[in-house]
Order: C-alpha cells, then structure tokens, then sequence
C-alpha cells in the first residue's frame, strides 16, 4: 500500500474507527507501542543508562566470566534511538560511551583484527553525527581524546582514524 493509498484510506475513516485500529496496532505490535510510549513519555536518560549498562556489561561482564565484545549490541541501540527520534546529544553520547568503553577493555586484553575495524566504522559513524547535527564544540575533546588513544594504544587502522577525523576540516 503507498503512502497516498493509506492517507486516502485513513481519512474515510471515522473518529472511532480509527482510535479502534491505532489502539489495535497499539497492542499488537511492541514497536508501535515503544513508539506511543516514548512519543508521550520519552525518559531518554532512562533510556541512556540502560543502554550505557548493556554495552558496559558486553565488554566488563558483571554475572558472567568472558566478555563477549560484540559491537551490534551498541548498534541495536543506536539504531532502535534514531528510529525513536532521540534527542541528537544523548544519541552522540551513547555512540561515544561505546567506543571509549571498548578502548579500556582493547587495553586490557587481545582482541582480533576485526574488532579494530568496527571500532574504526563506530568512530566514523560517531563523527559524522557530530557533524551534521553542529554538535562539533560539544564533543571535540572526546573525539580527539579517542583518536588519541587509538594511536597510543597503536591500533590497527589508525589511518582509517585519522582520515575519519577529515570530516571535521
């Protein structure tokens, strides 16, 4: 169905019809509902602190030994934030919380080559949102606090770093 076919369809319907079928896909559907809840009732700080736990928790497990690392647990929450219309500081904070919490656990312990890589598309990502959004005087010291560290910690594709940091020029 486009977009116009829906409007159509949604403007010959009447009041009640249409509070019946929103409160329909209001109960059926968890990301219609995620919506609704965070579109009246936002709690983004809320939502940050559970998201900076879980990615703390992926790389400094606190109930298991080994530290799984994965990157799209970060991901999922950056993407589920965009989606949400989040506001763009918090979503800049999150995204940078991932890689400085992913420096620590890098200087601790040896991680495989593609870790380095995704961090390096996490940098990227992160800097292109600071960017677009003119948030560049908020978060300069910490982005060049995280380029520093990759090149203190001699990290592979510390060019891929530096160019990153280009965008910015």
């Amino acid at each position: 169905m486009s977009k116009r076919a829906l409007q159509k369809y949604i403007a010959s319907l009447k009041k009640k019809e249409l509070e019946a079928q929103i409160t329909d896909l209001y109960q059926r559907f968890p990301v219609v509902k995620e919506f609704y809840d965070f579109a009246f009732n936002p709690k983004e700080d809320k939502l940050v602190q559970e998201a900076k736990t879980k990615i703390s928790n992926e790389y400094f497990p606190l109930k298991r030994k080994r530290p799984k690392a994965r990157r799209s647990v970060a991901q999922k929450y950056i993407k589920r934030f965009i989606k949400l219309g989040m506001d763009a500081h918090l979503l800049a904070d999150v995204m940078l919380y991932n890689i400085e919490i992913a420096q620590s656990f890098a200087h601790e312990r040896n991680v495989p080559d593609a870790f380095y890589k995704s961090m390096s598309n996490s940098f990227r990502e992160v800097v292109q949102h600071v960017s677009i959004h003119g948030m560049l005087p908020d978060y300069k010291d910490r982005i060049v606090k995280i380029y520093q560290t990759t090149q203190n910690q001699n990290w592979l594709f510390e060019d891929e770093f530096s160019k990153t940091l280009d965008i910015l020029d």
